[in-house]
């Protein structure tokens, strides 16, 4: 039965009425829509996406458990301000596991980023960016992109790569001090992982 907490069709409504319409809360607003018996497709497409999906959520939470360099809450705001650049917002979770799965869907690899140290100078940004192996071939080359805006990073400077642990190293040079900086880090190779992005990290250099 639907639980309304003002009169049907005013304010919101949760729950099924009979076997027709289904309301409830959505990203903060009450929608409905028609009550669909539910189904469990075990097509080919089906189960490779479920398995892609699988994927995704193991290696989250495989990053937060590391005994060395865990993915931290600096990491988990930063897939957050990713997320926050669509015109509908994502949760840093759900902007994780998308763009795993559209890596994968397209037959590439993904990684995730964790246990960043972003620090700010006289005019300069140090960035150290570790990323988890993914599995056959690794992250071996990249981009930090960084601008003053999250949705204009316009310049970029190669970062140095390490592995055991894998770990991406970049200088912002000749900042303004005082101007808060955007940076995310994009591989260039292996090709496996183009296309890949960590989130959106940021500082501000100070004299």
């Amino acid at each position: 039965m639907a639980k309304l907490s003002a009169p049907l069709l005013s304010f919101a409504a949760s729950g099924k009425i009979a076997n027709a319409l289904v309301y409830f809360g959505w990203k903060g607003l009450n929608v409905v829509r028609q009550y669909v018996v539910p189904a469990n497709p075990r097509t080919t497409g089906q189960v490779t996406q479920r398995s892609y999906l699988t994927e995704a959520v193991a290696a989250v939470h495989a990053a937060q458990v590391l005994a060395a360099h865990a993915m931290e809450q600096i990491d988990i705001s930063s897939y957050a301000l990713l997320g926050s650049t669509w015109p509908t917002p994502r949760t840093w979770f759900n902007e994780v596991v998308k763009r795993w799965i559209d890596q994968r869907v397209a037959g590439l690899r993904s990684s995730i980023f964790h246990d960043c140290d972003i620090t700010g100078g006289n005019t300069i940004i140090t960035i150290n960016l570790y990323f988890t192996d993914g599995g056959a071939n690794h992250i071996t080359a990249g981009d930090f992109w960084y601008g003053t805006s999250k949705t204009a990073l316009i310049n970029s400077v190669a970062a140095s790569m390490y592995s055991a642990p894998y770990l991406a190293i970049g200088d912002l040079t000749g900042l303004a001090n005082g101007t808060k900086y955007y940076v995310q880090f994009r591989p260039t190779a292996h090709a496996d992982f183009v296309g890949v992005r960590s989130g959106i990290y940021y500082a501000t250099p100070a004299a």
